[in-house]
C-alpha cells in the first residue's frame, strides 16, 4: 500500500509540473510598459533605441484591450486616444511600481529587455507578464550568437563573417574566410539591430571599405558588425507563436508546441533591404501568402524550421523570423526578432499601422484585437 501511495504522489507531482498554470483573462488587469532608457552595452555592443520607445504600439495594445473589455490601468484616468504616453507606463522601477499601485497584476513587456532590466525584480517575486524572458532576450538579441546557435542545430543561416573594431580590416581577410564563396553583394548589419536600421547592402570593395570605415568607429553600432552574403530572392517573414491555448471563432485549440502564423511576403525593397516600417507602412509592401503558396512543401518546411528556431531561443511570446531565398531558390533564416513590432489599427489615425504579425493573423481570421487577446492568454510567471 505504501508503494502505491508513493507512486500516486509521484504521479501527482509530475502531473503538476506538466500542467501549465494559467491566469484567465477575466482575472487580469493589464499595464503596458514602454522603453524610456537606452539598454546597457552588452559585450561592447549597443542596442539602438526607437524614438519614444514603442509607446506607439504600447498605446495601440492598451487601447485595443480596453475596447475588448479587458481591464487595463493607465497613467491617467481618462487617456486621450491620440496621446500615446497616456496609455503606457515607463519600464523603470518607478513606472512598474506605479502600474502595480494602480492595480495591474499582469505587465505587458512592450519594451527592450535585458538581464538587469527592472522587470527582473517583479518576475522574481512571481509577477505575471506578457513577453519574453529578459535573460533570453539579452542572449538572443545578439544576431551573431543566435545565428551560430541556429546553424549548430542544422538550420539554414546565410554565410556570414563578424568584423571587430580591433581587427585590422582587410578585404583579403574576408576573401580568405568566404573562400570560393566570396562574391558581392554583401549586407553589413549591426549585431544588436532594430528593424532595418543600419542595414546596408554593398556592391563592391570600395563600398565595403567606405561603409566599414564609417560604421566600425561609430558608437551607434559598437565594437563589431556582421558581414553577410546578400540573398537576392523572395523575402518572407514568419511570426512564431508559443505553445498554449488559443481561441478561434469556432473553437478553442491547445498547441503543445510552437506554431506559425501564415508567412508574409515582402516586396518593394530599397537597395535590397526592406524599409523600416516607420518609413514605409508594411501594408504597402507586404502581402500574406495564399493557401496554395502556404501548402507548398518548401514553405511548410521553412515554417517547421522557424518553429525549431523558436524552441531553441526559448520564446515565451511571439517572435518574428525573416527568411529569404538565395540564387538557387533555397530559403535561409537571416534575422530572428525576439520583439516583433506589434502596432495595429484601432486608435484614431492609426488605420495604416498594421504590423507584419497583425497582417498574418488576419489570414487565420483574427483581427488585431483578437491577436492581442490570444497573446494575452499566454501570460506566464516564474
Amino acid at each position: 500500500m505504501a508503494v502505491i501511495e508513493q507512486l500516486w504522489i509521484l504521479y501527482l507531482i509530475l502531473r503538476y509540473k506538466l500542467v501549465m498554470v494559467r491566469m484567465l483573462a477575466s482575472e487580469m488587469t493589464v499595464g503596458v510598459l514602454y522603453q524610456v532608457n537606452l539598454p546597457p552595452l552588452i559585450d561592447g555592443i549597443p542596442k539602438p533605441m526607437k524614438p519614444e520607445g514603442y509607446a506607439d504600439s504600447g498605446a495601440d495594445i492598451a487601447f485595443a484591450l480596453n475596447n475588448a473589455n479587458i481591464k487595463i490601468v493607465t497613467p491617467v484616468v481618462e487617456p486621450n486616444s491620440k496621446i500615446q504616453t497616456q496609455w503606457v507606463f515607463a519600464d523603470t522601477e518607478e513606472g512598474i511600481c506605479i502600474a502595480l499601485s494602480k492595480g495591474a497584476n499582469v505587465l505587458w513587456l512592450n519594451t527592450v529587455l535585458y538581464s538587469s532590466h527592472p522587470i527582473e525584480k517583479y518576475l522574481n517575486q512571481g509577477g505575471w507578464v506578457i513577453g519574453q524572458d529578459p535573460v533570453c532576450v539579452e542572449k538572443y538579441d545578439d544576431k551573431w550568437q543566435t545565428n551560430q546557435l541556429l546553424k549548430s542545430h542544422g538550420l539554414p543561416i546565410p554565410h556570414e563573417y563578424i568584423i571587430n573594431r580591433s581587427d585590422k580590416f582587410q578585404v583579403q581577410t574576408i576573401r580568405d574566410h568566404f573562400n570560393q564563396n566570396f562574391s558581392f553583394p554583401f549586407v553589413v548589419k549591426p549585431i544588436r539591430g532594430r528593424g532595418s536600421i543600419g542595414v546596408t547592402m554593398v556592391h563592391n570593395e570600395q563600398e565595403l571599405n567606405r561603409i566599414l570605415s564609417f560604421k566600425l568607429p561609430s558608437s551607434e553600432f559598437g565594437d563589431a558588425v556582421i558581414l553577410e552574403h546578400y540573398l537576392p530572392g523572395q523575402e518572407l517573414t514568419i511570426t512564431v507563436m508559443p505553445p498554449g491555448n488559443y481561441s478561434f471563432k469556432s473553437k478553442d485549440q491547445y498547441y503543445s508546441d510552437y506554431w506559425c502564423l501564415p508567412p508574409v511576403k515582402r516586396f518593394s525593397h530599397k537597395n535590397g533591404v526592406a524599409p523600416y516600417n516607420g518609413t514605409v507602412a508594411v501594408i504597402k509592401n507586404s502581402q500574406v501568402l495564399t493557401d496554395e503558396e502556404i501548402e507548398d512543401s518548401v514553405i511548410e518546411n521553412l515554417m517547421f524550421q522557424c518553429t525549431k528556431a523558436a524552441k531553441l531561443v526559448e520564446a515565451r511570446a511571439p517572435i518574428r523570423i525573416d527568411c529569404r531565398q538565395d540564387v538557387n531558390g533555397d530559403y535561409f533564416l537571416f534575422d530572428l526578432n525576439m520583439k516583433p513590432n506589434m502596432t495595429g489599427s484601432g486608435r484614431p489615425g492609426r488605420e495604416n499601422q498594421e504590423s507584419l504579425s497583425a497582417l498574418a493573423a488576419k489570414k487565420i481570421g483574427w483581427s488585431y484585437t483578437e491577436l492581442l487577446l490570444n497573446i494575452l492568454q499566454q501570460a506566464w510567471k516564474r
